[in-house]
């Protein structure tokens, strides 16, 4: 599927995993709107962006994704600037483990919101041109990372919504695919700022060091070229796909209820 005439949302946009997101759409031809609170930033890279892929074809919507109000208006003015969404990157996400409740609000709260929101664009039976949207997971929304449990349930709980909408938008007939990805180590502030970030774990802070050295790091570009992946490729629906330093691989998940039995 080519990017040309496509416009995407990217959330936490403006660092990591985000930004490489919006400069590989960018590189294919995709128009984007990065939404991120990080104003200041935002508004730097969007300026350097449009020099070099047109200013026309990136917009910056200073966005928290904890607001629905803040949100549902990003949305409208992306839609205003560049006629309708296709693509919408779920990214933003945080890790500490001392402020749980914000972690779960950003991570899997802030996934929810966003998906609802695209979808009232996006949703063909609502009069949009369906689409697909992408979630960051990672590796602990597959197993069990124990010095952050709660960052740990929020990426299980953003896998798992992300394959049910998957079902559901397949069933609803709503035209939205739907995928996660689920990235190891990147290099990234959050990754950086995980020692710090451990709060009643932080005796595990050297434990997850070593894990680090046995498993190793991944770059944000990465990650972003397996995220073009599932956006391109029409085949990919309610897949988990996971990053890793030797590879990437599409997680098997046991068919335990379907709609279809």
């Amino acid at each position: 599927m080519s990017l040309r005439g496509q416009t995407a949302v990217v959330t936490g946009a403006v660092m990591g995993i985000g930004r490489a997101m919006v400069e590989i759409l960018l590189q294919n031809d995709a128009k984007v709107a990065l939404l991120d609170v990080n104003k200041s930033g935002g508004e730097s890279l969007t300026e350097a962006l449009g020099k070099q892929y047109g200013s026309q074809n990136v917009l910056f919507l200073d966005c928290d994704v904890e607001s629905e109000e803040q949100f549902k208006a990003a949305f409208k003015r992306a839609v205003d600037a560049f006629g309708q969404i296709d693509i919408v990157f779920n990214n933003a996400g945080i890790l500490n483990e001392a402020t749980w409740e914000k972690t779960v609000s950003i991570n899997l709260l802030g996934v929810i919101r966003g998906t609802y929101l695209a979808l009232e664009h996006m949703n063909k039976t609502h009069g949009g041109r369906g689409g697909v949207i992408i979630n960051t997971g990672s590796m602990a929304g597959l197993g069990p990372f124990s010095c952050c449990p709660v960052y740990t349930a929020t990426k299980h709980g953003v896998v798992s919504f992300t394959r049910a909408m998957a079902s559901a938008s397949t069933v609803s007939g709503y035209g939205v695919r739907f995928n996660a990805v689920c990235p190891g180590f990147v290099q990234t502030d959050l990754f950086s700022n995980i020692p710090i970030r451990l709060g009643q774990y932080s005796h595990m802070a050297d434990a997850t060091a070593q894990l680090v050295k046995k498993m190793g790091v991944i770059t944000p570009s990465q990650v972003a070229e397996a995220v073009l992946e599932m956006v391109t490729d029409e085949t990919k629906n309610g897949e988990a796909l996971m990053v890793m330093p030797k590879g990437k691989e599409y997680i098997t998940f046991p068919n335990l209820i379907s709609p279809n039995k």
